[in-house]
């Protein structure tokens, strides 16, 4: 007996050794000391615009003392993979984008997915036939055709199939594809109209789960891979436009029953299915109706949300997202969608619009979000086009009377993560010890650490990045966001 006991306290001696070493290993491998750090700045009231500004090297710091502002970053703590950046193209953006001059359409295929002279996007949102933002309600089938035998998406092959195939050749051959319907044929529907709420009728179920895997199927037929699909945009709400109402125990029914297993059947068993695709107030009961259903869950990879519970007069919820992450720490979370609303052709370059983008991202990648999606990518001067006037922002803009693109301060705050933080990086420990400054930061495959740095204060603000027993110092210009790559 005491032979083994012997042995077990030398085991646990030599693991705790073993231990130790891989923590000094971990340490040493992010050590930072004289490694140059790069610092790209936009800011407003000045002509910063995801500027490099400065190059810096880490020099040995002392503990913070109390009156100093720092933002802490712990590279061995490391949480979700991240997936992506991108925004929707939409039949509006695909509208627009055809009436540029082909210079121009070079100039923004550019600014948005090339890696060196854009922002790299590297994920992508289209609709299921039509929303809110194209010209026209349109469907892929003739009326009443039940058994789907006339589904064509010629529709799109005009506009839209050449703008994505344009943008996956601009980002590399490469770009992460999903698809959100609006509204299911007003025939299939309780209300009989594309617009207006309205529900998916029971006898319709079948028809419209093989509705959506006709529509992967011919786009990929047109060489435009889809990754996912969500099971309907904004289910909770009755809009003028397209829109169709699911309760959580109907998504859940409709995604175990119907769309789960009719994906399966199809050979579509790999494509990623995303539920909710709504706002961040009511994502806790989505989740806990359909994660904590065995048969529904094990369809679906994850759960989609957007931002607008903010316009609607609330907050914006992040500690909803952090108990989604914490509750159902298997599944997903994607931002689907987000956009400055209410149009104005004088409002281009509000900047309190790119900052509730980049308050957004930094606070939904903090609480495990691991993708971002924007709105359309583009929209003409009216803030459309958008067949029931529900005019908005893009962080791009195209005056087709003058063929002119127009780049907001949105563009630029987006950018600041899309550039630097690549798919596959991991989010990485990141606290500031003062609240006028939001911080995450994110280590790429490559090693390369990028930690992203916003102040939505009046101040200009002297910090220190510290990185153990490292640090730089830092000024953070008023309303400015920065991004510091080591």
């Amino acid at each position: 007996m005491k032979n083994i006991f012997s042995a077990l306290i030398l085991g646990l001696f030599v693991f705790g050794c073993a231990l130790e070493k891989e923590e000094e290993i971990m340490i040493e491998k992010f050590t930072t000391e004289g490694k140059e750090v790069v610092i790209y700045t936009t800011a407003e009231n000045s002509d910063l615009r995801l500027t490099k500004m400065d190059t810096k090297k880490f020099e040995p710091s002392e503990q913070a003392i109390e009156s100093e502002v720092s933002v802490f970053v712990n590279p061995n703590k490391t949480f979700q993979t991240f997936l992506g950046i991108g925004g929707a193209i939409t039949d509006a953006s695909a509208e627009v984008f055809a009436k540029l001059p082909s210079d121009k359409q070079d100039e923004f295929l550019k600014a948005y997915y090339d890696i060196d002279k854009g922002i790299g996007y590297t994920l992508a949102r289209t609709s299921i036939h039509s929303c809110d933002f194209s010209s026209a309600s349109f469907t892929y089938v003739s009326t009443e055709d039940k058994d789907l035998k006339s589904f064509t998406i010629d529709h799109d092959k005009d506009f839209r199939l050449p703008l994505i195939k344009k943008a996956i050749e601009s980002a590399g051959g490469k770009l992460l594809m999903y698809a959100s319907p609006w509204s299911p044929p007003a025939f299939m529907k309780s209300n009989n109209d594309m617009l207006h709420g309205g529900k998916l009728l029971t006898e319709f179920y079948e028809a419209w789960a093989l509705y959506y895997t006709k529509f992967i199927k011919e786009y990929e037929k047109e060489g435009i891979p889809i990754w996912g699909i969500t099971v309907q945009n904004e289910p909770m709400a009755t809009q003028i436009w397209e829109s169709c109402i699911y309760t959580a125990v109907e998504e859940r029914d409709f995604l175990k029953n119907h769309l789960g297993p009719t994906m399966n059947k199809e050979g579509l068993g790999d494509k990623k299915i995303v539920v909710w695709d709504h706002n961040r107030d009511l994502i806790n009961n989505r989740a806990n109706t359909i994660f904590d259903d065995p048969e529904a869950s094990k369809y679906a990879w994850g759960i989609g949300f957007h931002w607008y519970e903010s316009w609607a007069g609330g907050e914006e919820m992040y500690n909803n997202i952090g108990n989604v992450h914490e509750s159902y720490p298997d599944k997903n979370l994607l931002f689907t969608e987000g956009c400055a609303e209410s149009f104005r052709p004088d409002g281009y370059q509000t900047w309190k619009n790119a900052e509730r983008y980049g308050r957004s991202m930094i606070n939904d990648f903090n609480n495990g979000t691991v993708g971002w999606t924007d709105w359309n990518i583009l929209l003409d001067e009216t803030g459309g086009p958008n067949h029931v006037g529900n005019f908005c922002f893009a962080p791009v803009h195209a005056d087709t009377r003058t063929g002119e693109l127009i780049y907001t301060p949105s563009y630029y705050y987006i950018g600041h993560f899309s550039k630097f933080i690549r798919p596959n990086a991991k989010r990485v420990s990141t606290v500031s010890s003062r609240s006028h400054l939001l911080s995450s930061s994110f280590i790429n495959e490559d090693g390369k650490m990028v930690t992203v740095v916003m102040n939505q204060s009046d101040l200009e603000i002297k910090y220190k990045l510290c990185i153990g027993q490292n640090a730089i110092e830092q000024v953070s210009l008023p309303h400015s966001m920065q991004t510091l790559v080591y």
